[in-house]
């Protein structure tokens, strides 16, 4: 029961937090620091699914959504917050190739064998460690013969990043952070190093490719189907 009780006032707390900080989201993305390594991740992402059928998840205001416009095939950019989502619809794309959905992460409305390739930026830091191969088995169904799977996420740096506030028994950290209107939230932001995704992936995925700059890390990987 503990369990359950974690996971959901870590969900509830993520929901509201997002429906919160949907009008200033983007600046985070606006830190001079970060803009060598940003660069390089939208060229990356766009080269990682080009031509290909993409399920993004958690696309928030549309940030990564608009970078993957411009080579995808065709996107399915979905949210869980209307607050955001209204943000992404509102934005101008270099292609009329996407499709926007409100829908959880965990209940996606789309069959197995889907899609060729998922994407999720900055998801997997938020996902709870006891649920973490629980929640890519559920991604991995959805993905067709030769799918990849594609994640951007954070590295940890001191003074850039929001400091660490806490650690629970299943070895999530968190981070406090204040919004414009001074409420505080904590959230779950989780910093895995190199070593423990290669460990957590090297059963199942192929392909594997982990490219680690100083702000972000960048995996890209298929399933190896028996």
């Amino acid at each position: 029961m503990r369990q359950s009780q974690t996971a959901l006032m870590t969900d509830h707390d993520l929901v509201r937090y997002y429906a919160q900080r949907a009008g200033e989201y983007e600046k985070i993305y606006a830190k001079p620091e970060r803009q060598h390594d940003l660069a390089i991740a939208a060229r990356w992402l766009q080269s990682e699914l080009a031509q290909r059928n993409v399920l993004e998840i958690g696309c928030g205001t549309g940030y990564w959504t608009k970078s993957l416009s411009a080579t995808a095939k065709a996107i399915l950019a979905t949210d869980r917050n209307p607050e955001v989502l209204a943000i992404a619809r509102a934005k101008q794309y270099p292609n009329s190739n996407i499709t926007f959905a409100l829908t959880d992460m965990r209940a996606l409305p789309v069959a197995n064998n889907f899609c060729e390739a998922i994407f999720g930026g900055f998801i997997w830091s938020h996902l709870p460690l006891q649920h973490l191969d629980d929640t890519l088995a559920g991604w991995h169904r959805l993905l067709a013969n030769s799918g990849k799977m594609v994640f951007i996420d954070n590295v940890y740096v001191e003074g850039s990043s929001s400091p660490l506030t806490g650690r629970d028994e299943f070895g999530n950290t968190y981070q406090t952070r204040t919004l414009q209107d001074g409420s505080q939230h904590r959230i779950i932001k989780n910093f895995p190093q190199r070593e423990f995704i290669y460990e957590n992936l090297s059963s199942y995925a192929k392909n594997l490719k982990l490219t680690w700059l100083k702000y972000f890390w960048l995996l890209a990987y298929e399933i190896a189907r028996v």
